[in-house]
């Protein structure tokens, strides 16, 4: 029997929503229905269902966005309805009432306590799920970022193929219209070919593809513009699919595929770099290192084709949830700071083109995908990390539509002799016809 907001009786909602509306400084931006049937919070907001005293344990031990995180994926915490309208609504709420995170007082631990003792909540700290990063050595060592990047990328290409489309694009599309009929693929095929536009991309020309995931840009670049590729992955279920890609669409003579860390590339004087949302896995210490890379990599009068996510100040990183179960030790920051790095290597940049709207029609394409599949995706992988590909990709498209992250094209050159570019005088021509591929 569900126990009313008007019981003399109260439940463990009522309990918790009155002790998370004081610790937040302003109205619970949820209802809750606790495990024993009771609710309480605002009518018509978002129904946050608390299936088990463990996932308080959780946050009890672990307050905040990953304690959250970890209750959602193993299935003890639950939000009713759309997932995005959801978080839509929680968003929209903490910034109405200016509501803050928890930022426990002595007092606050005391009440607190008090309150999980009488509900029964207080006990040894929950295991982390399953699906949670656990990495180990020294901050972006060869190692651990290759550990890193087999969490997330090393997950299936079974999965991948799953969610993607038929391009296997793994970045954010071009979308170039209103069509109905402009697909998702055909987002990502206006991204491949703009991104060869900007490199100037003629046959034999040499590209170094960094972090080319599941091979659409170099094999786009190698099909359409004739191109002799080097493709780099530190991913092996990556590298293995685009090989064997490579070798379906006889291009063998063109693509080489190489399974290494950017920091062991050897060589140089390629006609052009590309990288497209690898950055982001760099690290911010290293990043220096990583633009002098490009700067080394590219010839003169070559062209470098950074694609990459960004932040706003003060909120570098990818978040906790992000860093715990998707992209281990990612950093982002403003876009500002990123072209400072590039030019303080000796790259002069000429061209950024923000994709950050482009990115939420991408996200929400492959939340569809997700949602219409969801049982092959249980199938595929098991419930826990099904869920927190939900949270993901939903979370992501809500962060790019308000503004919160944001992913851009940064178009550099290595100068030439008294800094010749060979740059074009206008940029027109990059866009021509992009809605017809």
């Amino acid at each position: 029997m569900t126990t009313t907001d008007s019981s003399t009786a109260p439940g463990a909602a009522h309990r918790l929503a009155a002790l998370a509306g004081d610790l937040l400084g302003g109205p619970l931006p949820v209802r809750l229905r606790a495990w024993d049937g009771s609710e309480a919070g605002p009518a018509g907001a978002p129904v946050a269902v608390l299936r088990s005293r463990r996932a308080l344990r959780r946050l009890l031990w672990q307050p905040g966005e990953l304690g959250l995180a970890q209750a959602y994926v193993t299935g003890e915490l639950d939000l009713e309805g759309d997932l995005v309208q959801g978080l839509r609504a929680v968003w929209a709420a903490r910034r109405e009432h200016g509501l803050r995170p928890p930022r426990l007082t002595p007092a606050d631990r005391a009440r607190a306590l008090a309150t999980a003792a009488r509900l029964g909540v207080i006990g040894p700290r929950p295991a982390a799920p399953a699906s949670q990063a656990r990495l180990r050595g020294g901050l972006h060592s060869r190692t651990r970022d290759r550990a890193a990047i087999s969490h997330h990328y090393d997950l299936s290409n079974d999965f991948y193929a799953l969610l993607l489309d038929e391009t296997m694009a793994y970045s954010c599309g071009y979308w170039t219209g209103e069509d109905p009929g402009f697909t998702a693929a055909d987002a990502q095929r206006a991204k491949l070919e703009l991104i060869c536009r900007k490199l100037a991309l003629k046959p034999g020309a040499r590209l170094l593809d960094i972090g080319c995931g599941w091979g659409s840009l170099t094999l786009h670049a190698a099909e359409r513009h004739g191109a002799l590729v080097t493709a780099v992955t530190l991913a092996r279920e990556q590298a293995a699919y685009v090989r064997e890609r490579v070798r379906e669409r006889g291009l063998a003579e063109r693509v080489e595929v190489v399974c290494q860390d950017y920091r062991d590339i050897e060589g140089g004087a390629f006609d052009a770099v590309s990288t497209v949302e690898m950055g982001e896995h760099v690290g911010d210490a290293e990043y220096p290192a990583f633009a002098a890379a490009l700067h080394r990599l590219v010839r003169p009068c070559g062209r470098v084709l950074v694609q990459q996510m960004s932040r706003g100040p003060g909120a570098p990183g990818g978040g906790p949830f992000i860093e715990a179960y998707i992209a281990p030790d990612m950093h982002m920051r403003p876009l500002g700071e990123t072209v400072t790095l590039l030019e303080t290597a000796g790259l002069e940049v000429r061209h950024t083109e923000s994709l950050r709207e482009h990115y939420v029609r991408t996200v929400c394409a492959w939340h569809r995908t997700l949602e219409e599949r969801w049982e092959s995706f249980v199938g595929l992988v098991g419930e826990e990390t099904a869920r927190v590909w939900r949270l993901y990709l939903a979370g992501g498209a809500l962060a790019f539509e308000e503004g919160r992250m944001g992913v851009d094209q940064i178009l550099s050159v290595r100068p030439g002799p008294r800094g010749r570019s060979g740059m074009p005088l206008t940029t027109r021509r990059w866009y021509e016809g992009l809605e017809q591929r």
